[in-house]
């Protein structure tokens, strides 16, 4: 029976180790979660985004290409855990951090994770108020308080239901919005200049650098820590090679496309560019004809909810590895609440998107790649299935908590967030404290906003777990 024939119900799965009973399916079913969770027009919005770091057409190009598919390819490693220990990401991190010691990455991985599912949120709650001006219809406060009850809904209820519930979403989402996007991709080509867009000038090195960063921090490394909770129901035999393959194909394809064509939307207007740094997504509805900004609306929403379904369902396993003990549609259906504050706060009552979202991916994004480069070396140097039960137990091979790794992540965090800067977030001005004193010019030097210290975290967390070969042979061992 395929996932999609079964009859959905609420997934009783938290922490558990998935019985092989359960495990069905081949590596090419990771398509639909990943695509579906990555097709949103939010894409678009990344060409302005990215060309905001003042570097040209091209630049932003390679740094997309670059950026998305390196940092999707990490997400594919990190999900061959799931194959082999039939459990959530978070979880599988207590073999690099011990039982409770595991509940810093965790905790920091729930934040993130509702970060994420937040900003999808108030996004799908503002294009759905922009395209109600537009139509007329009202100031759109009330179709924006409409969105957000009709979004939390589908949001909620599909992370409470769970993983049978989420494949089945994803794919109905898949084809819906892909559909419309090519249409709404075929209608705005007009709009794309491409003497405008080839003129724009080139940017520095550090100017690259901080756009290769953002884009890294905005899609996989974004994903990282959620990469095995959908590969922990394939079957033990499953292809290694085909769940990297299957899982950066489907989370970079869409992405791709959609920033492609949004740098060429925004390099052929200054103003459109503008407009999309305080609504990221109703903007793009200037360009549209008034008959399709009801399809246009529904795209936008269900690309947004796919991401942010994704997003619930692994903050609230997530919550559970921090050391929560509750069901996990109770744990979901608490980060939705949250969710729904967080949206009514940045919808209702807060300025200046784009400057609080770059601050929240970058400072986020610096703990996340130091987790990141741990869990991608745990996993590289195992050469055996995990010991399952051993981690739920403080006294097993993996330990209760495990000083090194968790003040590697300290360490790395604390020189990464040396090496950032958040000039637009006043509440992070205190980044980049370290930018002087490495001689890269300070907080107003070339450097400040190259982001640095998200790949300095990354390489600091790979490069120190490499060096403990030894500790995870004895726990194989063992």
């Amino acid at each position: 029976m395929t996932t999609t024939e079964r009859k959905l119900k609420v997934e009783t799965n938290g922490l558990d180790v998935i019985d092989d009973a359960e495990r069905r399916g081949s590596p090419r079913g990771l398509f639909w979660p990943w695509f579906g969770a990555n097709v949103s027009v939010l894409g678009l919005s990344y060409g302005s985004f990215t060309l905001a770091f003042g570097i040209s057409f091209w630049q932003a190009l390679v740094a997309g290409v670059v950026g998305i598919v390196f940092s999707f390819l990490l997400c594919g490693f990190v999900a061959i855990a799931g194959k082999r220990g039939s459990a959530p990401t978070m979880l599988l991190s207590r073999a690099a951090f011990g039982v409770r010691g595991n509940r810093l990455p965790s905790a920091i991985s729930w934040i993130l994770t509702v970060g994420w599912e937040t900003v999808l949120t108030a996004l799908a709650t503002l294009a759905t108020g922009t395209v109600v001006k537009r139509l007329g219809w009202g100031d759109g406060t009330a179709a924006s308080v409409i969105a957000l009850i009709v979004v939390a809904v589908l949001i909620v209820g599909a992370g409470v239901l769970g993983f049978d519930a989420i494949m089945k979403l994803q794919t109905w989402i898949t084809w819906i919005t892909g559909v419309l996007t090519i249409v709404y991709v075929i209608l705005v080509a007009g709009d794309v200049h491409w003497a405008a867009v080839s003129a724009l000038p080139s940017g520095s090195a550090q100017q690259w650098i901080g756009a290769l960063v953002f884009l890294m921090t905005g899609f996989g490394l974004g994903w990282v820590n959620a990469a095995a909770d959908y590969s922990r129901y394939l079957p033990r035999s499953s292809s290694g090679r085909g769940v990297i393959g299957w899982t950066t194909f489907g989370a970079s394809v869409a992405p791709l496309v959609l920033l492609v064509f949004g740098l060429l939307l925004a390099g052929s207007s200054p103003e459109l560019s503008k407009a999309i740094g305080l609504d990221p997504i109703g903007a793009l509805t200037t360009l549209l004809p008034l008959w399709f900004l009801v399809p246009f609306a529904i795209v936008a929403v269900l690309g947004l909810v796919g991401g942010a379904v994704l997003d619930i369902y692994s903050s609230g396993l997530a919550l559970l590895s921090a050391g929560l003990r509750i069901p996990r549609p109770i744990a979901a259906l608490i980060d939705g609440v949250l969710m729904v504050l967080g949206t009514i706060y940045i919808v209702f009552f807060s300025d200046g998107f784009l400057g609080q979202f770059q601050g929240f991916l970058v400072t986020l994004g610096v703990p996340v790649a130091a987790w990141c480069g741990v869990m991608l070396a745990d996993v590289l140097l195992r050469r055996r299935d995990y010991a399952e039960q051993d981690l739920f137990d403080r006294a097993g091979r993996y330990g209760d908590v495990r000083v090194g790794p968790i003040a590697l992540i300290l360490v790395a965090t604390a020189v990464g967030w040396g090496l950032v800067t958040n000039t637009s977030a006043g509440w992070l001005n205190w980044q980049g404290y370290l930018l002087e004193p490495f001689g890269l010019g300070g907080r107003d030097g070339s450097w400040a906003f190259a982001n640095l210290g998200v790949l300095v975290a990354l390489v600091l967390g790979f490069a120190v777990t490499l060096a403990t070969k030894r500790r995870i042979r004895a726990q194989e061992a063992a």
